[in-house]
């Protein structure tokens, strides 16, 4: 076993996630793999049966001694990688790599990594840029005991979870566009407060909140000004607007200018312990999540290998 441990650190560890609903989802992978030929790379491949099955892939990978692990997926898949390497006694030696092949994508897009472009992310993975990034945490309390739960971007609770997780019913590519504007829809027309309590920087907030966002990257638009390398996390808590503040609100978070929305409230933080949120759903880096409360979301300071390709895009 040593042996065959010392034998992987040379060799890339490869998790391909192929992108849910598409009509080959192998087409991707074949084009790669030439690539990846052609850079005369090393390497094994695992592919993920599901997304549950992601972090148990990530973990095998970690456990039996790759010092390169690839993600071929999108943010959640990712977050469920970050999991299983993070549970690993590996883990501070291992450097992350990334290929974008999600629907988002948007901790790619951070370090201008585009989801068409495999190409330039695996030149980028072989150039080997590594820096240490920070990693955000949730800790909560089940009848099994303790739980943590990683995230790389970001923590959303109320009307936006609910958009993802509208979008994660679906098993095609075109059926989560069209839920995805369904539910944008939903936060035109159906806009909702949820009574909130959360406590940070030794002060407490109990209001009625639509949406609660906690970024240790840009958030998906919601968290811009977040750098997921500075050691603090970034907490948008934003208000129920009229219907034309709504409109405005989604165009400012469109030209990533949300800071300015009047109806938001921005902290800034190393922890936050959220006390209740009402029946407002939670979702954690495009996937549903269903914690229990209170739960502590923090923060743990370049903790993680990240090979980056060039300076993050603004």
């Amino acid at each position: 076993m040593i042996k065959a441990q010392n034998n992987n650190r040379h060799r890339w560890g490869i998790i391909y996630c192929p992108k849910v609903g598409v009509m080959k989802p192998m087409k991707r992978w074949y084009e790669i793999r030439d690539y990846l030929k052609v850079r005369g790379i090393d390497y094994d491949l695992i592919q993920s049966e599901n997304f549950k099955s992601i972090e148990r892939l990530s973990r095998v990978l970690a456990d039996n001694g790759y010092e390169t692990i690839v993600l071929v997926g999108g943010d959640g898949a990712l977050q469920d990688a970050i999991n299983g390497i993070m549970a690993s006694p590996n883990r501070l030696k291992i450097s992350f790599g990334l290929i974008p092949n999600g629907i988002a994508n948007d901790f790619a897009r951070y370090w201008g990594l585009d989801g068409d472009d495999y190409k330039k992310a695996i030149d980028c993975i072989q150039a080997h840029r590594v820096r240490r990034v920070d990693v955000g945490y949730c800790k909560y309390t089940t009848d099994e005991g303790e739980q943590v739960r990683y995230f790389l971007n970001v923590v959303n609770i109320g009307l936006s979870a609910h958009v993802v997780e509208i979008a994660n019913r679906k098993r095609y590519v075109f059926a989560k566009g069209a839920s995805l504007l369904t539910g944008l829809f939903h936060l035109l027309f159906h806009r909702q407060n949820f009574n909130m309590k959360f406590t940070l920087n030794n002060y407490t907030v109990e209001k009625k909140f639509m949406m609660l966002c906690i970024g240790n990257s840009r958030g998906y638009g919601m968290t811009p000004s977040a750098v997921p390398y500075n050691g603090w996390l970034d907490v948008s808590a934003i208000r129920q607007p009229r219907f034309m503040g709504m409109l405005q609100g989604l165009y400012m978070v469109w030209r990533r200018k949300i800071m300015n929305y009047r109806l938001m409230e921005p902290f800034r933080t190393t922890e936050v312990v959220i006390d209740s949120v009402g029946n407002a759903m939670a979702g954690i880096d495009g996937r549903p999540f269903t914690p229990t409360y209170p739960m502590t979301v923090g923060i743990i300071p370049e903790t993680f290998n990240f090979i980056i390709p060039n300076k993050p895009t603004k």
